[in-house]
């Protein structure tokens, strides 16, 4: 025994001793004891009792006839939860208290909170700016700083990659063999060696792990969440027809899909479509531009108009002053030829040249009269445009300018032209092909000038000629072609039944229109609407 006492570790559990195991027995005894229940006192006996501890009771319920607040086994007690933890008063160097320690509790000195109003106030606005020190920490800090928040996060990245690697799986090595001493209650008791002691050795079962799990995990449903935000409504007010028209939402109509095939009015699909709801608008500035449009298109007109016309006079001016030119050396030339003076030729070149000149004068002042009253009259059309309405001044630009030629001549309102110039394209004539090369002097120059049958009368159109119908008709003179009209193949010389003979045709066949009611029925009519109201007149 000395020896294998010697050489197992020192037991973890030590034997008591007789004063310790009697203690230990006494107070057994004490809580394994049967009290005596309070019981409480029987009825008819309660006047002036209250039940005040769960004893009272006796594991039942309240007393009825007892008028007091009764909790049996604490049922409707409201009890009211104390704080686990209170702060110590704590008060600054001023002897201020410091409310802010509630805020500060539970952390580390080194965290900041700001818990107070000058915390907001700017640092260069601050009345103890003195005392707020703004040195930079030292290198040694920095780098104590650094070397824990490396750490951390190598914790936290190292946690994350073994749990992603199922090779790595957390296995709990196994404990160590535990040594107890076991002395058996019976002091005679032996056992077959002949020992009063044994040494027991605790051993962790090892666990298989194939197995497979002994328990099945159910999930917990996952409890209610927080109530929603209550919606606030207006009190409730009755609805009138025009909101409950308004909202009347018409169906879903799809313009691709019908699988069932009904038959959508066209009225119900554009409702559906929403097309009616937008109004459409015309941007002011489209008049705007077209009545800039037409009044520069207007004015554009007039400018070549004006130069059109400052042209032909002028080239009237020039054909004047040629026709004066060619006038004087005329004269001169007949003078000359009559063998009148020079010096009364002279006299008379000079009264010519001032008759011409007091002619030119007059035109001049006729003509600048006449361009005062255009443009009085241009002015005075202006003006009436500018009081018209903008649809009245469009309508009646439109007439003016847009109007088209088919209806001048619906109008009668069409001239034709009579020069003949603006008839042809000048760039048609003097050219050395064409009609010039070989036509020019014949008198079938123009063909189509006049009209094909202007002199002859309508009898000798349908009479056939001796010289041109020689091969049609066999030839023959003039009595031959008449005996040959007069031969009656047909029998039409008689006429027609019922056809005025008394008169004899010269031309072609005429006919008579027929009347639009044969039988009478507008003439039926219009008597009866002419009738009297009560009915037709029997008469």
């Amino acid at each position: 025994m000395t020896t294998l006492s010697s050489v197992l570790p020192k037991p973890r559990q030590q034997l008591l001793s007789s004063e310790q195991q009697n203690k230990y027995e006494r107070k057994y005894d004490e809580l394994t004891s049967v009290k005596p229940r309070k019981q409480p006192p029987p009825y008819g006996q309660r006047s002036g009792w209250k039940p005040k501890t769960q004893e009272d009771f006796g594991n039942g319920g309240a007393f009825p006839e007892i008028h007091v607040a009764q909790y049996p086994l604490d049922m409707g007690r409201t009890t009211t939860t104390k704080s686990v933890e209170s702060l110590a008063l704590q008060v600054d160097a001023e002897g201020n208290i410091q409310y802010d320690a509630i805020a500060k509790h539970g952390h580390t000195e080194s965290r900041v909170i700001h818990s107070q109003f000058k915390d907001l106030v700017p640092l260069n606005q601050r009345a103890d700016i003195e005392k707020v020190t703004l040195e930079r920490t030292g290198e040694d800090e920095v780098k104590e700083t650094t070397e824990k928040t490396r750490e951390a996060l190598e914790k936290i990245v190292q946690g994350k990659i073994k749990a992603a690697q199922p090779k790595n799986v957390k296995v709990n090595k196994p404990l160590e063999p535990t040594y107890i001493r076991y002395t058996p209650g019976q002091q005679g008791e032996t056992y077959n060696s002949g020992a009063t002691q044994r040494i027991i050795r605790m051993v962790e079962m090892p666990v298989d792990p194939m197995e497979p799990p002994k328990f099945k995990h159910k999930k917990i449903p996952r409890g209610p969440p927080s109530p929603p935000a209550p919606v606030l409504h207006s009190p409730p007010r009755k609805v009138t027809a025009k909101e409950q028209q308004e909202w009347i939402i018409p169906p879903c109509i799809s313009n691709w899909k019908n699988a069932k095939g009904y038959t959508i009015p066209l009225d119900k699909r554009l409702a559906a479509d929403g097309r009616g709801l937008q109004e459409v608008t015309i941007n002011d500035n489209f008049s705007k531009l077209s009545e800039a449009l037409f009044a520069a298109d207007r004015h554009a007109r007039e400018e070549v108009k004006q130069r059109a016309l400052m042209r032909d006079k002028l080239a009237q001016k020039e054909k004047e002053e040629k026709e004066k030119r060619l006038r004087m050396l005329a004269q001169k030339a007949r003078e000359e030829r009559a063998g009148i003076s020079s010096a009364s030729g002279g006299a008379t070149g000079t009264v010519a040249e001032s008759e011409s000149e007091s002619e030119s004068d007059e035109e001049k002042v006729r003509e600048r009269e006449e361009l005062r009253r255009d443009r009085r009259k241009e002015r005075e059309r202006e003006y009436r445009l500018s009081r018209m309405g903008a649809e009245q001044r469009a309508k009646y630009l439109a007439r003016e300018q847009n109007r088209d030629i088919s209806e001048k001549i619906a109008l009668g309102l069409a001239k034709p032209t009579l020069s003949k110039e603006s008839m042809f394209d000048a760039r048609l004539f003097n050219q050395s092909e064409g009609l010039d090369s070989g036509f020019k002097d014949d008198e079938a120059y123009d063909l189509y000038d006049k009209p094909l049958f202007a002199g002859a009368s309508s009898s000798s159109i349908y009479r056939p000629k001796k010289e041109y119908d020689s091969d049609l008709y066999g030839g023959g003179n003039a009595e031959s072609v008449n005996k040959m009209l007069n031969v009656d193949r047909f029998g039409i010389t008689k006429g027609f039944q019922g056809a005025d003979t008394a008169h004899s045709r010269d031309g072609p066949v005429e006919f008579e229109k027929e009347e639009a009611d044969p039988f009478g029925f507008n003439q039926f009519l219009d008597d009866a609407k002419k009738g009297s109201k009560r009915g037709l007149d029997t008469s």
